[in-house]
């Protein structure tokens, strides 16, 4: 009956999009051209048939509202864009006003959209307090399953009320557990009943009308999905299987499709390029714009280079990109040219006599490091992201800490979270460098362009001067 009152409503705002239109263009709001009406009357019908397919009348409860959106704005357009071709096949687009077409399309379009967004943040609020939830029974073990009830408790918006827990820690491999016993319901996580007993598991489900079970279960444990899908088959409970595969990989486990197959991405590049887009963009103006406005400071940092030592004025080293693609990095020399052994790699430290005096300036204010818009304008590099290691640096944490190697899965940055909180230069024990890729890893799992932004200013504003620079 809901469903049928927004369709009723979406076309009737299609409807009112076209008068309002009229009324803009004209100055009169019902007297429509016998095109105008065709083509309203259909993009009401198309608006009917395929907003569905579009999945725009499925729940949106606990999913995110830009992408539910978009989804609705993309439904819109391939409406509009069918509306055009019938237009243009029945030769009526010499009598259709292009700026009666834009203002209606632009009208019903907002009006779909900002209805829906409106309708989403009211039950969310609705939700946040208490009304409109579904109950959630959670089947796994312990670990796994306190992650989502913190899930859960950190997002009431979604409106899903767990009610209870199964613990899958003692099921056996062969058959359903025993009996239930007095102890069934003794034991409690996060202050919610915890049941050992599949059968008063199953009773409890039934007696309190719960709406959704959701087994949170490893990928091996495909006899225990099974035994749950076979105990719930004549129920109308929603089953729905969250697999914990958080032993495998440290990125969010993405469902995508792939030659029409589901397939979990394990350990694969977190971020989709269409994501990457606005990190792109601002990563190559911001580069083009620092290196013209910095180029005087290049100069005199360079002449003062060659004045104070003899060598090169840059500094390069071949350092991992993204997916672990090498490329040469640019800094400013701040040693003396010197030569170490094949596959040593000796880190400044306090007092290093290779280290110039000019050098010692250069690196303490991260001077040193301006060459690196060069490669970020080159693509190798972005302004935020995980601090390159050299390469024998690589060689000897990538076996010692764990999800080393995970922060070359989205481009290298010439300042990043590790940095700003302090964790920078010289790393003389494995417990520093396991504290910085935790940093590293948070800053991939987190990534939003906004936390860019904000490790920039944090970077502008105190990041360059650090005292575990030298």
């Amino acid at each position: 009956m809901l469903r049928n009152t927004v369709r009723c409503l979406d076309a009737l705002f299609v409807i009112a999009g076209g008068l309002l239109a009229h009324w803009m263009r004209f100055s009169t709001p019902l007297a429509l051209t016998d095109t105008e009406r065709l083509l309203i009357a259909f993009n009401c019908v198309l608006a009917l048939l395929l907003f569905p397919s579009f999945g725009v009348y499925e729940t949106w409860r606990g999913k995110a509202l830009p992408a539910m959106l978009a989804r609705v704005a993309a439904a819109w357009l391939v409406v509009v864009a069918t509306g055009v071709v019938l237009a243009f096949t029945l030769h009526r687009m010499d009598a259709l006003s292009r700026l009666w077409f834009g203002y209606s399309t632009l009208i019903s379009g907002a009006l779909i959209i900002v209805t829906k967004c409106l309708a989403h943040v009211a039950l969310r609020s609705v939700r946040r307090h208490g009304l409109n939830f579904r109950t959630v029974a959670i089947v796994g073990a312990p670990g796994f399953s306190r992650t989502l009830l913190a899930h859960l408790e950190h997002a009431p918006q979604a409106g899903f009320k767990p009610v209870c827990v199964f613990d899958t820690s003692d099921m056996s491999d062969t058959g359903d557990t025993g009996a239930a016993g007095p102890g069934a319901f003794g034991v409690r996580l996060n202050r919610l009943p915890v049941l050992t007993d599949l059968k008063a598991f199953a009773a409890k489900v039934r007696e309190e009308h719960v709406n959704e079970v959701w087994l949170a279960l490893p990928l091996s444990e495909e006899h225990t999905i099974y035994r749950f899908t076979r105990t719930f088959r004549h129920d109308f409970v929603n089953l729905r299987f969250i697999p914990d595969v958080r032993s495998l990989s440290l990125f969010n486990h993405a469902l995508v499709d792939v030659v029409g197959l589901p397939t979990l991405n394990l350990s694969a590049t977190p971020l989709s390029p269409p994501q990457m887009w606005p990190k792109l963009i601002f990563d190559r103006l911001f580069a083009a714009f620092a290196l013209l406005g910095l180029a005087p400071l290049f100069i005199v940092l360079a002449v003062a280079i060659k004045l104070t030592s003899p060598g090169p004025v840059f500094f390069r080293q071949t350092r991992k990109g993204v997916d672990g693609q090498p490329f040469a990095i640019y800094k400013f020399r701040s040693m003396t040219v010197h030569r170490e052994a094949h596959g040593q790699l000796t880190q400044a430290a306090r007092n290093d006599a290779r280290i110039t005096k000019l050098g010692g300036f250069l690196r303490r204010t991260s001077l040193d490091e301006l060459p690196q818009f060069l490669n970020v304008l080159l693509g190798q590099m972005s302004v935020v992201g995980p601090r390159p290691h050299a390469l024998e640096h690589d060689d000897l944490y990538k076996d010692q800490v764990y999800g080393y190697m995970h922060r070359y899965r989205i481009k290298p940055g010439i300042t990043g979270w590790a940095q700003v909180n302090g964790y920078r230069g010289a790393t003389t024990k494995v417990e520093k460098m396991e504290t910085r890729v935790k940093f590293d890893l948070f800053y991939i799992h987190n990534w939003s362009f906004w936390f860019d932004m904000k490790i920039v200013f944090i970077t502008v504003f105190k990041g360059f001067i650090n005292r575990n620079a030298f």
